[in-house]
């Protein structure tokens, strides 16, 4: 599958239509086509500065396109205001951060802002919403714990919870595994695998770790300077040739052992 094909036929929830991305004068991604379809998990990979978090960005109206547009359910998703959006679509920074002594609970319950007016103020439902977010994330125990002490794979558990409250069903991640190590990486993993599969959200993220991208993701994006090169399931785009072309990297590709999903075994850093 190449980057012109079309996912299916699913309906498309998030799209980028010739989006143009920049930062002043200087261009990021470039004339980029992207779908995102109901009920998918989709990685983005590709190498550092490539614009896959840009691109993210922009697909969260966090950063609006110098050309082309972003589509939320076929609608500009700048036309839409932010709390129409943010009932939607939940995004999590690469590095969130939370007001110092903000407690777990109260991060949490901010989730519930979207769907609240002066007219409808905090209700026994929100605080339902809130206890079963913070239940079905493991963190209920640490309700009362500040954000700012909790070790790294609890806070992206915490920011997690957060969103699930929020009641989106449309989650974009940016490298929520960074800093964490390899088992909390798993552990984070997994919880955006149930979100995904038992809570039915359509969930984008970037990621670094190809291996991990494939085991988890159904379908891989691979982009390089800022173009979108392959899009596809794992074992379309993770292929030795799509390596040395994307990430300048001689490997082997095999069957993950344990999954049967692509796995790269790096050989040597190509040099051109």
């Amino acid at each position: 599958m190449t980057a012109l094909d079309t996912p299916g036929t699913a309906q498309v929830r998030l799209a980028a239509d010739r989006v143009r991305l920049a930062y002043g004068d200087k261009v990021v991604v470039d004339d980029l086509d992207l779908q995102l379809t109901d009920g998918s998990f989709t990685a983005i990979v590709g190498p550092n500065g490539c614009g896959k978090s840009t691109l993210l960005r922009a697909l969260g109206r966090l950063l609006r396109p110098t050309g082309g547009s972003v589509l939320l359910d076929g609608r500009a998703i700048t036309s839409r205001s932010t709390r129409e959006v943010a009932k939607v679509l939940g995004m999590l920074p690469q590095t969130p951060l939370a007001p110092e002594g903000l407690t777990v609970a109260d991060l949490v319950a901010r989730g519930r802002h979207p769907h609240q007016s002066w007219l409808q103020q905090w209700s026994s439902d929100d605080e339902a919403v809130v206890t079963e977010a913070l239940t079905w994330t493991d963190m209920a125990d640490l309700a009362d714990a500040p954000v700012d002490a909790l070790s790294g794979g609890q806070r992206q558990r915490a920011w997690i919870s957060m969103a699930l409250a929020q009641g989106t069903d449309l989650l974009l991640l940016d490298e929520p595994t960074t800093y964490l190590d390899l088992a909390h990486q798993v552990d984070v993993l997994e919880l955006i695998a149930r979100l995904h599969t038992e809570r039915g959200r359509t969930v984008a993220v970037v990621l670094h770790d190809l291996n991990l991208a494939a085991r988890y993701a159904q379908r891989l994006v691979a982009m390089k300077d800022g173009v979108l090169v392959a899009s596809g399931t794992p074992e379309e785009v993770l292929t030795e040739q799509l390596l040395a072309e994307v990430f300048e990297l001689e490997a082997r590709v095999v069957p993950d052992p344990v999954t049967g999903t692509p796995m790269v075994i790096p050989v040597r850093r190509l040099r051109r």
